[in-house]
């Protein structure tokens, strides 16, 4: 099993090379940074660290980049070349090796197609208390929404692993609801059992001000709440990598 590890990147320069030099030492098959257009100095940073660098325009180049995080997952997929692809943030202070190991073992399960890293998140020192965005908006909207993914802990975790086949038929959600609607699309269509879970360790990342979270709250809502059926609950996305770049054939996926 091939396994492309993608970490979306926009002006994280301090944080970048310890996450490239912590997946590295899995030895995936790859790994990708997609740089959506950064003014520092996030490419060479991440270039000498040892990823293959791609500017989120140099991926599907005759489509222009739209803003947000999960445009440049989306076209990670389409660049990357393994059977697995694991996302993992560039803005974590601490990643522990191994990580890439252990989101990419259940897949020897065939009936699995989606892992999600399942850990405790930091604030200010304490242990626990981070994810506000989880806690108050994704986890309360899911368990009345979508009550079979209320055992999921992390749901909008920035690590976690899809089949590449699986996420090239599925749309992405252009901002911060990705997670949320590949979580909810990979159960609808696999069924529940098709999302493991795997515990990692504690995870630091930037904890943002409320003045942030606000924004990346709303646009989890609408993500869940269209997914449930609510009228004018619109989020914007990319259709699947299938109906632009046609089927994935089993040689590619």
């Amino acid at each position: 099993m091939r396994v492309s590890v993608v970490i979306p990147a926009l002006n994280e320069e301090a944080t970048v090379a310890g996450v490239v030099a912590a997946v590295l030492d899995d030895a995936p098959h790859e790994v990708i940074v997609v740089d959506a257009d950064s003014h520092d100095g996030t490419a060479a940073e991440a270039a000498r660290a040892g990823a293959r660098v791609l500017g989120w325009r140099e991926v599907l180049p005759e489509i222009a980049p739209r803003p947000g995080k999960g445009e440049s997952l989306w076209r990670g997929v389409a660049a990357a070349s393994g059977d697995v692809v694991v996302f993992i943030d560039a803005d974590l202070d601490v990643v522990t090796p191994g990580a890439v190991a252990a989101l990419a073992e259940p897949f020897g399960d065939d009936g699995v197609h989606l892992v999600k890293a399942d850990y405790p998140r930091t604030i200010h020192g304490a242990s626990t208390g981070g994810g506000r965005v989880t806690e108050l908006t994704a986890k309360p909207l899911l368990r009345l929404c979508f009550p079979e993914l209320a055992d999921v802990r992390q749901p909008l975790a920035g690590e976690y692993a899809i089949r590449r086949s699986t996420a090239w038929d599925l749309a992405f959600v252009d901002g911060y609801g990705v997670e949320a609607g590949l979580l909810i699309d990979v159960a609808r269509r696999f069924g529940p059992d098709a999302v493991a879970q795997v515990p990692l360790g504690p995870r630091r990342h930037r904890n943002r001000p409320l003045a942030e979270l606000g924004p990346m709250a709303d646009v989890v809502a609408a993500t869940i709440l269209g997914r449930a059926g609510l009228s004018g609950a619109n989020v914007a996305e990319r259709p699947p990598l299938s109906g632009i770049l046609g089927t994935c054939s089993p040689g590619s996926c």
